[in-house]
């Protein structure tokens, strides 16, 4: 018997307005929602999640948003992927826009950034964790195993973002495992791509507006949806070239308070390019926020909704599982990468990186709740601070 709707939507809203509040980690948050959503729910298979991840990341936009609206997708169709992105990205514009207006009044509490040193290793552990089940599963052979490989040292030593790279394994796999004459042709297409891109140097940002450009609503939205729209690499990237327009070509905002608005996204839980709320506000008031966190998400809702049900339709089609078997197994490489370079930030002393090692290992051993090991690493880091004080 099928389960009613409003039940799987009650389900979908609950579950994601509570990893949009209690999840830190911006890209680790991918690991909190295989964790909840694909392991402990069951909602999906692990191939069909990693089938996800991989369209995810070969996509522009918020990519930890992305992956909550497939997952909703999956569990609800068309309305449960809307409902579990607007309910992941809910709780951190609440949160961001209260610590902004807040910020100037009270500052950040010494309890907090205990909590934040805390939570760091616990993330990234559970990302870890996320990606060790997922391998065992993604890369089946030696071929999977080696365009794993290579896309980590792609990624490493390489020029290309992971969008580029994954196109790339794309190709590989549909050389491999479908047609090697075809397989050919559209690595060769990739290349040439990529290489008449970087000649061009194009961004359809590169001239949008003028220095002296005073900030309004429409600017703000046109500005932001760009930035959503065109920048692949996830939030972290869309951060840096939010920086570039608005501190150093617009000058809306001096470098110290874009500093002061990333202090206050290590205290916001869910994706991290709720950044914007906070600038939108600086500029424009509760108003601004509301409009620069709409724009810069829009792209990622559009692009999702519009290409599910065409993503559903040809994800198994021989040619379409022979593509899939190269970018999955280059997510795994490209994501362990991305792990690598965030272990320092996230574990920034030897106590944290024993409090990341002990943590991994307990989530493979006993595959602890994701919400009690970010409680523990909560408490953990307060305890550390305070004891640090006496």
């Amino acid at each position: 018997m099928a389960e009613p709707l409003g039940n799987t939507w009650k389900e979908i809203a609950i579950g994601f307005l509570k990893v949009g509040a209690t999840a830190y980690g911006g890209p680790a948050i991918m690991g909190i929602m295989q964790a909840e959503f694909q392991e402990r729910r069951q909602w999906t298979s692990q191939p069909r999640f990693l089938e996800g991840m991989a369209l995810v990341n070969v996509l522009p936009g918020a990519t930890a948003t992305q992956l909550g609206i497939f997952l909703g997708y999956v569990r609800g169709g068309w309305w449960g992927g809307l409902l579990a992105g607007l309910c992941f990205a809910a709780p951190a514009f609440l949160v961001m826009l209260a610590l902004t207006i807040a910020y100037a009044a009270i500052g950040v509490s010494p309890i907090l950034r205990g909590a934040l040193y805390g939570l760091g290793p616990m993330v990234l552990a559970i990302f870890f964790a996320a990606l060790v089940r997922l391998g065992r599963s993604a890369l089946r052979s030696w071929s999977h195993g080696l365009i794993a490989l290579g896309a980590a040292v792609a990624a490493l030593l390489g020029p290309l973002g992971a969008a580029a790279i994954l196109l790339l394994a794309g190709g590989v796999g549909l050389f491999l495992f479908h047609d090697k004459r075809l397989g050919t042709l559209v690595l060769a297409g990739i290349a040439i791509v990529l290489a008449l891109l970087s000649l061009a140097a194009w961004s359809p940002l590169g001239s949008s507006m003028s220095p002296e450009a005073e900030p309004t609503l429409g600017r703000i939205a046109s500005l932001f949806a760009a930035i959503g729209a065109v920048t692949f690499g996830g939030g972290l990237t869309m951060i840096a070239l939010l920086e570039e327009h608005v501190v150093n070509h617009l000058h809306w905002l001096t470098p110290r308070e874009f500093v002061d608005g990333l202090a206050l996204g290590q205290l916001t839980p869910g994706p991290v390019l709720m950044l914007a709320a906070y600038v939108g506000y600086k500029v424009l008031g509760i108003t601004g926020a509301v409009v620069a966190a709409a724009a810069i998400f829009l792209p990622s809702f559009v692009l999702m909704l519009v290409l599910l049900p065409v993503f559903d339709r040809i994800r198994t089609l021989t040619w379409a599982r022979a593509v899939m078997q190269g970018i999955v197994p280059g997510v795994i490489g490209v994501m362990a990468v991305a792990l690598v370079r965030m272990t320092p930030h996230a574990a920034p002393d030897p106590l944290a990186i024993a409090a990341l090692v002990v943590t991994l290992a307990t989530l493979i051993r006993w595959r602890v709740a994701p919400l009690k090991a970010m409680l523990g690493g909560s408490v953990f880091g307060i305890l550390r601070d305070r004891v640090g004080a006496l």
